[in-house]
């Protein structure tokens, strides 16, 4: 039986709730001991926050987790649908999209679709209710990085932004490209193409397809990939790096069907095959 507006809004208030609650709890453990630390200098060169634009038709839930990102080193703007996504997705770039996926008019799927078809790679961790893994796992077909089940726990969100951002960040200055054969992954520009030709991946993929770059003919266990791509553990039944090969298996065969595989290992994880010849 499909959930009433009164279910919904219900739901909505407990999940504020709840995340109010442990908002409170954390601010409490974190408060100051009395000691002091030295600031830095003052002629310091301040670094630039990341920018996170959070869509949510919640706006309890908004204006919460933008005063809690806020604390957190993040300089934060908020929307409460599409349209106002989209006034200010044109006025400025972000670093990450925090992207409800249960939202009126277009929801939080339609939107990741179209961004993802509109070729953008900007960082998008969902917001999915709990229990509902068919849209988690279509948001994850559709080009999500990572999701977080609401009602969410602050200080987790805060970690699974930064992990995203990390994941996203020119972090290889100085390295050539990674060459696999036909495959050239370039993480200074953060680019892949394979034959030449250009692959579109998010940041998750990117860095998914790096590592099993890295280990070419060699299993790489789940248990690795997790921590390293995800900057988390594996979860039970979770489906998350399952998707993400999914998407990337289908992107490089649209170029090329037969030149690369990523083979599943059963019980163990993932390897990356060549089957073309280096040039």
């Amino acid at each position: 039986m499909a959930d009433t507006k009164e279910d919904k809004d219900m739901t909505a208030t407990a999940d504020v709730a709840e995340t109010a609650k442990t908002v409170a709890a954390e601010k409490t453990a974190d408060k100051p001991t009395g000691k002091t630390t030295e600031k830095s200098a003052d002629n310091a060169i301040p670094e630039r926050l990341p920018k996170i634009l959070i869509v949510d038709d919640d706006p309890r839930l908004r204006d919460l987790l933008r005063r809690y990102l806020g604390e957190n080193g993040f300089s934060v703007n908020v929307a409460d649908g599409a349209q106002n996504m989209d006034r200010l997705w044109l006025r400025e770039r972000f670093d990450a999209l925090v992207l409800d996926l249960m939202m009126p008019g277009e929801d939080g799927l339609q939107i990741l679709r179209r961004l993802r078809s509109a070729k953008d790679t900007t960082p998008i961790l969902m917001l999915t209710a709990r229990g509902d893994p068919v849209d988690r796992i279509l948001g994850l077909e559709l080009g999500a990085d990572d999701y977080v089940p609401k009602p969410c726990p602050p200080r987790e969100l805060v970690a699974r932004i930064r992990a995203i951002l990390r994941r996203s960040k020119t972090s290889e200055f100085g390295r050539g490209p990674l060459v696999v054969g036909p495959l050239s992954i370039d993480m200074a520009q953060r680019t892949v193409t394979l034959f030449g030709q250009p692959v579109t991946l998010t940041g998750t993929e990117l860095s998914l397809l790096e590592m099993l770059a890295h280990q070419v003919g060699q299993p790489v266990a789940k248990s690795e990939i997790y921590p390293r791509v995800l900057g988390r553990p594996m979860g039970r039944y979770d489906r998350a790096i399952d998707v993400h090969i999914s998407s990337i298996r289908h992107k490089l065969a649209e170029l090329n069907p037969d030149a690369i595989s990523i083979e599943s290992i059963r019980g163990v994880g993932y390897q990356l095959v060549v089957h073309t010849p280096a040039a």
